[in-house]
């Protein structure tokens, strides 16, 4: 009975190791400057380049966190934005 117990507890300890690798290794650093490659496209009728849209999809889980910052909001809110999201095929985030 002693030996189940020990077993179920090492395998639950490696699945929270399993667990905790998964997220770290996928976890996306949110930072603004990351979408530098799509300034241009934002701000003038240009198209987004293959980094803007590939910038705009790393960047993807922190743009509601970017919506709320008074800095950056006008951007991310703005026409500009809308229209980089579309172009790049990526939803435009509801927050």
């Amino acid at each position: 009975m002693s030996n189940k117990k020990t077993c179920l507890a090492i395998l639950a300890v490696a699945m929270l190791i399993f667990v905790a690798e998964v997220e770290v290794g996928s976890a996306v650093t949110c930072n603004p400057l990351q979408l530098s490659p799509c300034a241009a496209a934002i701000t003038s009728s240009g198209k987004p380049s293959a980094a803007c849209c590939s910038k705009l999809k790393e960047q993807r889980p922190c743009l509601c966190q970017y919506m709320k910052n008074p800095n950056l909001q006008k951007f991310i809110k703005s026409p500009g934005a809308k229209k980089v999201s579309s172009a790049c095929r990526i939803p435009y985030p509801k927050c």
